[in-house]
């Protein structure tokens, strides 16, 4: 009879000692949320264009400062991330939301989101 409670008390003891407590985001999303480009221009670009979808996971971009989501992307190279860029690509609307942009700013904003250096 000892035994079932202290097997009892054990069982109730490891279920409740995971209550109160909500899951932290991964980190990716924290840094997505807080990233901006060090260049003031590119950052204003990034806050206004770039950020609705980077920086929420539930866009389904990949996250700025996410290298595993992008790794793929840039392996593709340069010339077709400008392609994805410029004339859309899946749920990426045509030139990213910032219909001013040149193909250098959009390298240089691929690159800060990716964390890697993109060059053409």
């Amino acid at each position: 009879m000892r035994t079932n409670r202290y097997a009892a008390f054990l069982i109730v003891a490891t279920l409740l000692s995971g209550c109160g407590e909500e899951p932290k985001p991964p980190a990716t999303r924290t840094e997505a949320a807080t990233a901006t480009p060090t260049d003031a221009a590119l950052a204003q670009v990034y806050a206004n264009s770039c950020k609705l979808c980077h920086a929420n996971p539930a866009a389904g971009a990949p996250l700025t400062g996410d290298k595993k989501a992008w790794e793929p992307r840039v392996l593709q190279g340069a010339d077709t991330l400008l392609d994805h860029a410029i004339n859309g690509y899946n749920g990426m609307p045509p030139m990213g939301m910032c219909m001013q942009c040149s193909e250098e700013e959009f390298l240089a904003l691929i690159s800060f989101m990716s964390g890697q250096s993109i060059q053409q």
